[in-house]
């Protein structure tokens, strides 16, 4: 009795886990489901579904959200996106969005951008919604030297057919930056960029920065501008200060130039005076050879003292005669 009973049971479980089995690998209800909305697949589809590693419900659950919003989607082409790393999903609701917006988007297109890296749905999102970027502070200098800051406000719309291999936001803002720039830097004065800021909106527009990109720009406004430094007044300066201190260093160099010029007269002059004492250091010397050799006399050397004593009286009183005449005119200068 007890041994039946747990045959039954065994069998039982046996027979669950065969029916899960079953019902794991041949998806009824899904196909079911299926049916009832009019997707057009069969069980044994289904089941190589599972042999190929995609989920079945995944495939069908895309093929009736396209067939009930009127599109046509082939199921090989779903299986061989997902199996490509794609996101099916999301493509076949960016493709029901553009149909309803009346955006021209495929299959082939939307798998492409998927792939790519970008967000298919979300892009045909921002074509339908324009999306809207703040600049970071841009700084410029106009031409009398005033520092402007300015913030700006693109609108963008994705464009649909540059989204693969198109250029993104941060291009987008690089070229805008650019653009206020060249504006700012072309104003004669900051006065003309205050008073009318939308000059640069004019300016940078016209100038096409959405070639390329995966956007097209249908505004840009200035939202803010405040005024920097004196910019032309600080590099003014800054050149003045160089040209002092390049002046500086000529003249540093000119009066050391001098310097040496006077302490080489002076060597000079030190070598002069010491060859002269070295001749007159000679004089004695040649008197008392001219004694030995009988060409100077005794006479001659009395009158060679006598000549050399009046030349030193002549001196003194020259001397003493310029002394008594400043002194005799510093007594006559008025007081």
């Amino acid at each position: 009795m007890e041994s039946n009973v747990l045959a039954i049971l065994a069998i039982g479980i046996v027979s669950i886990f065969g029916l899960w089995i079953l019902f794991y690998l041949i998806p009824v209800g899904l196909w079911f489901t299926a049916l009832l909305s009019g997707v057009k697949i069969s069980l044994v589809q289904l089941v190589f579904m599972r042999w190929r590693k995609v989920p079945p419900q995944l495939i069908v659950r895309s093929m009736i959200s396209a067939i009930k919003a009127g599109l046509s989607v082939n199921r090989d082409e779903l299986e061989a996106h997902f199996l490509a790393g794609g996101h099916v999903l999301s493509v076949v609701n960016a493709l029901i969005s553009a149909d309803k917006a009346n955006i021209m988007l495929d299959f082939k297109t939307a798998t492409a951008i998927d792939l790519a890296g970008r967000d298919v749905l979300e892009a045909v999102q921002m074509s339908v919604n324009p999306k809207v970027i703040d600049t970071p502070p841009v700084t410029a200098v106009a031409k009398d030297g005033i520092q402007l800051i300015s913030k700006a406000r693109v609108t963008v719309r994705a464009n649909i057919k540059q989204l693969v291999g198109g250029a993104g936001e941060e291009t987008v803002l690089a070229r805008v930056g650019e653009g206020v720039v060249s504006s700012i830097g072309s104003a004669t004065s900051h006065k003309t960029v205050l008073e009318n800021p939308d000059s640069i909106s004019r300016l940078v527009l016209g100038k096409g920065l959405d070639s390329g990109t995966a956007f097209e720009i249908l505004s840009i406004d200035i939202a803010d501008i405040d005024i920097g430094k004196n910019i032309g007044a600080v590099l003014q300066m800054d050149q003045a200060n160089a040209d002092k201190n390049i002046a500086q260093a000529k003249a540093e160099e000119r009066r050391a130039m001098a310097v040496a010029l006077e302490q080489e007269m002076i060597a000079k002059a030190q070598e002069a005076r010491a060859m002269v004492i070295q001749a007159e250091a000679e004089i004695p010397k040649a008197m008392a050879e001219a004694f030995r050799s009988g060409n100077l006399g005794i006479m001659d050397y009395y009158k060679f003292k006598n000549i050399d004593a009046d030349t030193h009286m002549r001196e003194s009183i020259s001397g003493t005669s310029r002394t008594k005449s400043k002194g005799k005119g510093d007594q006559n200068a008025p007081k």
